[in-house]
């Protein structure tokens, strides 16, 4: 009996072992049959401090990521089963990780042609301004314009440079240099010469031109009058313009951002057909090649809002994983620097002037109206508490000829407000897509031009906005303000200029979290982007930085001041 049972167990084996080596592939294939099946991470990366911006896992130690979007955040435990034998791992030994930073208002192309220009910003005196921009026309032949920018009179404190200052060292060259701002600008006699600009010429709806004791013309052109000079420059060349998207996005990296909201070659004075030249012959080309190494969000001129209503229709706000397409911007005045920010009170240094409302409110609410009809986003700059009051009563009214949706109307820059108008912007829900930067060099000025009282009240109210329920969207307006995220944060921080040894206007700063995600999450949110970026959360494109801290109590006492790595798609654009 036992022999029968051992003959059958026996026979069954060999029957088993049979099916096994006609049927079945070896245990080596099996496994890696199986290995192939599931989701491997291409890259995990372990031992960090994730600071993911996402409020329902705040903080984690191991992410990993494929196809250039995160599989899984967690601890080591969560994304053990991801790892395969040919997954990277990034041990980063407990240093500090965060989204990859959005700016949300940037001039990406212009800051990249003005990185191949004359740099005058941080200049603090005549002289140092003169030598700069002897050593740009040293490189130019005769005839050819000499083009910079950057400067600001409340670093040196002294006179506007005129064009006496320029005449000397540049007789053959037309000169033209814009304040840091863009609102203002100065042109040498050459430059007013070909541009046909004499003591007899009318300043144009919505500028300036400033003249001398003698009724010349000095050299200085403020908003809509910059227009005159601007005309006149021969337009920067196709191969200009695309080495400045590169020479851009490198330096964009440097600082850990991956997105930007790019409001284009579109200020006053310059032309509506801008942006759309870049999107086909810049941006798509770039993207056509392979080449695009951050995400744009483009807004275009709101002249133009018709034919981006009909570009979204047939095409979508997503051209690429790098190119978004977003909405229309335009001006509502100009800037505090320029004495042309409209205000609801005279200028203390100016009794006479009120700033300047460089738009026609009629057309402006009109054009909205039709662009918001047409499901497109609005971001309208107001620097001004008069202009930020008119803004908010535009939108208003068109909400309530609309209808409610969710349309996330944006005020570019709300600098300068009145204290009842800040609880606005969260109770319409309007995004202030804000500049930090902008208060370390206005500071000073703002108490200048606006009185210390009233400057106190109403300047760069983060905290108050906050308070009120806005969502903060923070940038740089770049290159009136390097693209510098962390130096941006320690900023609306600490709210401490040069200069000062103290807090300025010490209520209005904000915590790290609210800073942090002001230049994440609720930047990508600003832009309808935030289902893609913003945080550190699986399923969202895999963009990060890494930082020196190795804590995030190191980060918190003091937070860095650059960036250690920049990934894009889980891959390490920088260094």
């Amino acid at each position: 009996m036992a022999f029968g049972r051992n003959l059958a167990f026996f026979l069954a084996a060999a029957g088993v072992a049979l099916f096994a080596i006609a049927f079945l592939p070896s245990f080596d294939s099996f496994w890696s049959s199986w290995r192939k099946g599931r989701k491997v991470a291409e890259m995990v990366v372990l031992n960090a401090t994730i600071y993911t911006s996402d409020a329902s896992l705040p903080f984690a130690e191991a992410m990993a990521v494929r196809d250039g979007r995160i599989l899984r955040v967690g601890d080591f435990s969560t994304i053990q089963d991801l790892i395969g034998d040919n997954t990277y791992k990034l041990n980063l030994n407990g240093n500090v990780v965060l989204p990859g930073f959005i700016d949300s208002h940037v001039h990406l192309i212009i800051g990249g042609l003005q990185l191949m220009r004359a740099e005058l910003g941080g200049i603090r005196n005549k002289e140092d301004f003169v030598a700069k921009v002897t050593e740009a026309v040293k490189e130019k032949t005769p005839g050819q314009w000499v083009l910079g920018g950057g400067w600001n009179i409340d670093l040196w404190g002294g006179h506007y440079p005129e064009a006496s200052w320029l005449d000397d060292i540049a007789p053959q060259n037309p000169v033209w240099l814009s304040r840091m701002d863009r609102h203002m600008g100065v042109a040498n006699s050459l430059a007013l010469k070909i541009s046909g600009i004499t003591r007899d010429t009318p300043d144009p709806a919505g500028g300036s031109i400033l003249k001398n004791s003698d009724g010349e013309p000095n050299g200085l052109l403020v908003d809509s009058a910059m227009e005159l000079v601007l005309n006149t420059i021969p337009e920067e060349s196709l191969e200009e313009r695309r080495e400045a998207l590169f020479v851009a996005s490198r330096h964009a990296l440097t600082r850990g951002v991956t997105t930007v909201v790019d409001m284009g070659r579109f200020f006053t004075g310059a032309s509506v057909e801008n942006s759309w030249v870049d999107l086909s012959e810049v941006y798509q080309w770039a993207d056509s090649l392979g080449k695009m190494m951050i995400r744009v969000c483009l807004f275009f001129p709101l002249p133009t809002w018709s034919r981006l209503a009909e570009l979204i229709r047939d095409k979508g706000h997503r051209l690429s994983k790098w190119i978004h397409v977003g909405g229309v911007k335009y001006f509502a005045d100009g800037s505090l620097g320029s004495n042309s920010a409209l205000l609801h009170e005279a200028y203390e240094d100016n009794p006479i002037n009120y700033g300047i409302q460089i738009v026609d409110f009629d057309w402006l609410s009109n054009a909205t109206l039709h662009s918001d009809m047409s499901g497109l986003q609005v971001a309208i700059h107001a620097i001004g508490d008069k202009a930020n009051d008119m803004v908010l009563d535009m939108y208003s009214s068109v909400v309530s000829t609309n209808g409610i949706r969710d349309r996330r109307f944006r005020i570019e820059h709300a600098q300068h407000l009145l204290p009842s108008t800040a609880p606005r912007f969260g109770q319409e829900q309007v995004i202030p897509s804000v500049q930090p930067d902008h208060l370390l060099d206005d500071a000073a000025a703002a108490e200048n031009k606006l009185g210390i009282k009233r400057a106190h009240q109403g300047s760069y109210l983060f905290q108050s906005l906050l308070d009120g329920g806005a969502r903060l969207a923070f940038g740089s307006d770049w290159p009136v303000t390097d693209i510098n995220p962390l130096r941006a944060i320690k900023t609306a921080i600490h709210r401490k200029p040069p200069g000062f040894d103290h807090a300025w206007i010490p209520t209005e700063r904000v915590f790290l979290d609210d800073a942090l995600k002001a230049h994440t999450i609720s930047a990508a949110y600003a832009c309808f982007l935030d289902r893609e970026l913003g945080s550190l959360s699986p399923g969202k494109f895999a963009d990060f930085v890494v930082l020196p801290a190795n804590s995030w109590n190191e980060f918190a006492e003091n937070p860095s001041n650059f960036v250690s790595a920049t990934f894009v798609n889980g891959k390490q654009a920088y260094p």
